[in-house]
């Protein structure tokens, strides 16, 4: 041990030698080069195949309901908007624009980021690249960054092209709270997409499998799918028994507290508030009879009250993204990389 560090603190010495440098040192030359593999792949080639398909499908869908419902639509504020939520029956299939973003964009953002780190070890690179001027904190954050910038641009392909068609066979002109609306939804989106994208870069850094870490978060978004939506309804029944009108309200109350705990939700209730501007309150709602009589038939909220109504929800997405995100960073500070 030499003089200087046993000058040093117990704790600083346990850390090790200081870093020289920012941390952030190559973050854009990563993010930059990840970018343009990720546009390269043969994995963007099968996302743009599906945002092809899901244009098509949401115009085509759109149009055959609006048509079936030509005179009401005439009289609809916000017809582009409905472009997005309106559920048509294809054969046996009820599609929406929202309803097939829900599966298609998890499955995008696990796609993009299962193999983020792990694909790094298998090739015996990782060590090769760290040996550069790049700091650890620099290679994921620059991974990260470029599986977010390829999953906004590809949402935002899916976003204009949709717009385009709705304008060219419909003749529908979005006005400017439309787009505005539109806008904050596609960002709600993208922080949807990042949760995924960092619930798939954590178990690339767990495992060294690429199929395994592929596995592990299909089955994270598969359990908040398929059983995530029984299993609050089930805690509250044990928790808070409905006994009269009161507990009853608290155990609906406790019930959507859970269920509130999945992104899915989250994702789902900012989608309502942001598209559909009649919606005035998220959950179970008291009304005394003056407030009821307050409330007018078909009076459309401002964009300002429909973003302060899910805006718990939608920085509840921005947390979940970071706090995954450092789960992944702290674990990646601990691996051991020489191996």
């Amino acid at each position: 041990m030499t003089v200087e560090q046993r000058a040093m603190p117990w704790w600083r010495r346990r850390a090790g030698p200081r870093r020289e440098g920012s941390p952030w040192t190559g973050l854009w030359a990563v993010t930059f080069k990840e970018l343009a593999d990720h546009l390269a792949s043969v994995r963007m080639r099968v996302l743009e195949g599906l945002i092809l398909l899901t244009a098509l499908g949401t115009v085509v869908a759109a149009i055959q309901t609006i048509r079936s419902v030509s005179e009401a639509a005439q009289e609809d504020p916000f017809l582009f908007l409905r472009i997005f939520t309106l559920t048509q029956s294809i054969g046996e299939l009820d599609y929406s624009f929202v309803l097939f973003l829900s599966f298609l964009v998890p499955l995008a953002g696990i796609g993009l980021g299962f193999d983020a780190v792990n694909g790094e070890h298998n090739r015996r690179t990782l060590s090769r690249i760290l040996s550069q001027p790049i700091y650890r904190d620099a290679l994921l954050a620059g991974k990260f960054l470029a599986g977010l910038l390829t999953l906004a641009i590809s949402l935002l392909a899916l976003w204009l092209l949709v717009t385009g068609l709705s304008i060219f066979r419909l003749g529908v002109i979005p006005g400017g709270e439309e787009v505005a609306r539109g806008l904050l939804f596609f960002i709600a989106t993208v922080a949807y997409g990042g949760i995924w994208l960092a619930v798939a870069m954590f178990f690339s850094v767990q495992f060294r499998a690429p199929a395994t870490s592929a596995l592990a978060a299909l089955g994270v978004w598969l359990f908040f799918v398929l059983f995530w939506p029984i299993i609050p309804g089930v805690v509250a029944q044990v928790l808070r028994p409905a006994e009269d009108p009161l507990s009853a309200v608290a155990q609906d109350q406790l019930r959507l507290a859970l269920s509130r705990l999945s992104p899915n939700t989250l994702y789902s209730e900012v989608l309502l508030s942001l598209l559909n501007p009649e919606l005035r309150a998220l959950g179970p709602v008291l009304v005394t009879p003056l407030e009821a009589l307050s409330m007018v038939r078909n009076a459309p909220l401002p964009l300002s009250q429909s973003l302060l109504l899910s805006w718990p929800q939608f920085t509840g997405m921005i947390a979940a993204l970071l706090l995954l995100f450092a789960g992944a960073y702290v674990l990646f500070q601990r691996q051991e990389i020489r191996a």
